[in-house]
């Protein structure tokens, strides 16, 4: 919607490209969408800003980080769904970063394998080598990457913070839909209690509701349960943005 609505061919142009238009068509598809805009969008025109962006992207990725200080890490692998003969299993690793003003920053966004640890430490090594003395205090993820195995490597006094999105969607696979509602409201309740003791509460009744009739669903919980209340030692004005990704 964005792309629709925006006048900029800038905006139009990279949105094309991933979605498949091929460099030739480009000129045709923009018109279609901002009119006379477009005109004089060539092939050649198209191949010289694709070179432009690259030469940004290496420039971006290479830059000095030995300024760069983060309270927070937001991280995730993102799979594109492009496919290529050799992108079977490709995605992106992405951070981003809050710094201690407040303000939020692309920390890095690298290829990787699904987000196995080798990747992660690829790209954490990287960071580090460009001058990032030290991580953040806490790092916000879900538990399948390899990103947790690298952090222990690479900046190990970061604490973790599982996602509560992606932990409850996996605690509900383990149960039958009659009972998802009801353990979802559960579960809020934990992530939701006004001090970290209410919340350690909450997830004690948690367990003996589920655990015998359900003891999968509650060893998914159970297994991460410091990591999933970690926010808690952290100001309570940042919660909401610590429970998740």
């Amino acid at each position: 919607p964005y792309v629709r609505k925006s006048p900029r061919v800038s905006a139009a142009l990279p949105w094309l490209y991933l979605k498949g238009i091929s460099t030739g068509d480009m000129g045709e598809a923009l018109s279609v969408l901002l009119g006379d805009d477009a005109k004089g969008l060539s092939a050649n025109v198209v191949s010289r800003l694709k070179a432009q962006w690259a030469d940004e992207h290496v420039a971006w990725s290479r830059r000095d980080m030995s300024r760069s200080h983060y309270v927070y890490w937001w991280v995730d692998g993102i799979h594109t769904g492009l496919r290529s003969e050799n992108s079977d299993g490709q995605c992106l690793l992405v951070i981003i970063g809050v710094k201690p003003d407040g303000s939020k920053e692309r920390v890095a966004i690298g290829d990787g394998y699904r987000e196995t640890k080798a990747s992660w430490l690829e790209l954490l090594l990287d960071l580090k080598k460009r001058g990032l003395t030290a991580g953040p205090r806490l790092a916000v993820g879900d538990g399948a990457m390899g990103f947790w195995a690298a952090l222990e490597e690479v900046f190990p006094t970061t604490r973790g913070q599982r996602c509560w999105f992606h932990k409850m969607g996996n605690v509900m696979n383990a149960l039958p839909k009659s009972q998802q509602a009801r353990a979802k409201a559960a579960m809020q309740s934990i992530w939701m209690a006004a001090t970290r003791a209410d919340a350690h509460a909450a997830f004690d009744r948690f367990v003996s509701i589920y655990a015998a009739r359900y003891p999968k669903a509650t060893e998914t919980l159970k297994k991460d349960r410091e990591a999933l209340l970690a926010f808690y030692e952290f100001p309570a004005e940042h919660w909401q943005h610590l429970r998740t990704t």
